[in-house]
């Protein structure tokens, strides 16, 4: 079974998730998370207070907590997946509407399997960009993004100028 988030008690510092390779965060992130980033070096908007070491652990903790109970997510949506896969072939005796519930139920338990990997990718570039370089700027314009969006949505990639303008497409 692999984990998402970082081990306890151990030296790997990996970040996982189903049928994904093992991305090492320290090749792309500083060592030692939150402790490492400085405030400072976080953008803001104009207007907006700089970053506090407290609201950057704060943000941290948050990544990680979703970290853990996304990989609960998708186990829990590949077991169901499992167990459904395994009913599925147990048709004997079944009707067009039972075949047609098992099916709407196994697509809806991979649909939200597909979604929660989606989310997991996200969760995991949101943390790489703030142990790393690019987190509260623009993957677009290179503007920040703003402090309020990213405390809000700490996984955005682009400012509100450009997700509207991508939306719009």
């Amino acid at each position: 079974m692999t984990t998402t988030a970082r081990r306890k008690n151990t030296t790997d510092t990996t970040l996982v998730a189903p049928g994904r390779t093992r991305t090492p965060v320290g090749a792309t992130a500083r060592p030692g998370g939150a402790e490492s980033v400085d405030p400072a070096e976080l953008p803001v908007r104009p207007g907006e207070d700089p970053w506090t070491s407290e609201e950057v652990r704060e943000l941290h903790a948050e990544l990680i907590n979703e970290l853990e109970r996304l990989q609960q997510e998708i186990d829990l949506a590949e077991a169901a997946i499992t167990g459904l896969m395994r009913d599925s072939n147990d048709g004997a005796g079944d009707d067009q509407v039972d075949a047609g519930t098992k099916n709407i139920s196994r697509e809806s338990e991979v649909a939200l399997a597909n979604n929660a990997r989606d989310s997991l990718a996200q969760t995991e570039h949101a943390l790489v960009r703030l142990e790393g370089v690019g987190f509260g700027t623009c993957e677009s314009c290179g503007q920040a993004i703003g402090k309020a969006r990213m405390q809000a949505f700490p996984r955005a990639t682009l400012c509100v100028q450009c997700k509207a303008k991508q939306e719009r497409r």
